[in-house]
């Protein structure tokens, strides 16, 4: 083979090849899409956590959304009010109220205060737990399993087990959903931050299933719902709901209510106050 053979081919694979990047430099070039500016800014006002609470993939994936208009500046319920204000200066729209919100295990049924059917050996997960006889341990189809995985799934430090159930730190939740979404008993609901009356049941039994499983679950009397002059609660599937929108915060159901099943963190906190002045 002569070297003539071989030079002239790669001299036009050469030539191919240059001719093919030149095209698909102009092509670059030409379809080239611009980079909205707005969108590292916004990203740069998100607080970085990646939660996915918002429903996007993260915090890149927000802030593209929001620089289309196709989420809003409050989508971030990590970064609060502060967050929201930002990205409205740097999109410079108004930005509706802020609403904080936090998390709420809907369920008081503790160790203490439950029956169960028998003892859950296994693993430290819920989904686990509800593969057993009877969807889990609990007498209450409906109660906390205490599994964890709330616990697992929150990035932020803000659920600890007490007497068997999950509990909510309020000072750390960010709202950002993922408990809810963790747990396969659906008992975790995003609640506004300072809402004081709160329904720790999620039981759809009739009152005398409810006795026989749970001393503080919901027996679907309706006490509350007729002592609250706002129309806030309702009772349907023998279970109560409270309406935040139209919810004053008087107590007055909390204070009906003969199972107790209705926390008040105002009376709380006003117990509190006065044995600390004692």
């Amino acid at each position: 083979m002569s070297f003539t053979s071989i030079l002239v081919p790669a001299l036009i694979l050469g030539g191919m090849g240059l001719l093919f990047g030149i095209g698909l430099g102009i092509a670059a070039i030409k379809f080239e899409v611009e980079a909205d500016p707005l969108i590292p800014l916004i990203r740069e006002a998100l607080p970085g956590a990646n939660c996915g609470g918002c429903g996007y993939a993260g915090c890149d994936a927000l802030a593209e959304a929001i620089a289309k208009s196709e989420a809003k500046p409050t989508a971030c319920p990590v970064g609060g009010a502060a967050c929201a204000a930002a990205i409205g200066e740097i999109m410079g729209i108004p930005v509706e109220p802020f609403v904080r919100r936090r998390a709420l295990v809907r369920c008081g049924g503790c160790e203490s205060k439950s029956n169960f059917r028998y003892s859950y050996v296994g693993l430290n997960d819920c989904k686990a737990a509800m593969q057993l006889a009877g969807g889990g341990s609990k007498s209450c189809v409906y109660g906390c399993l205490g599994g964890g995985s709330c616990i697992a799934a929150c990035k932020f430090g803000a659920i600890s087990f007490f007497d068997g159930i999950a509990a909510v730190d309020e000072n750390k939740c960010t709202a950002c959903g993922m408990c809810v979404k963790s747990c396969p008993k659906n008992l975790i609901a995003l609640v506004p931050y300072n809402s004081k009356q709160h329904v720790l049941c999620n039981s759809k039994d009739n009152g005398k299933a409810v006795r026989q499983n749970c001393k503080i679950g919901c027996i679907g009397c309706k006490l509350c719902e007729k002592a609250c002059p706002t129309d806030a609660v309702h009772v349907q599937n023998f279970l109560a709901s409270i309406d935040y929108e139209k919810c004053v915060g008087c107590g007055a159901c909390a204070k009906k209510c003969p199972s107790r099943c209705i926390e008040d963190l105002q009376e709380n906190s006003n117990a509190s106050a006065s044995a600390t002045a004692l």
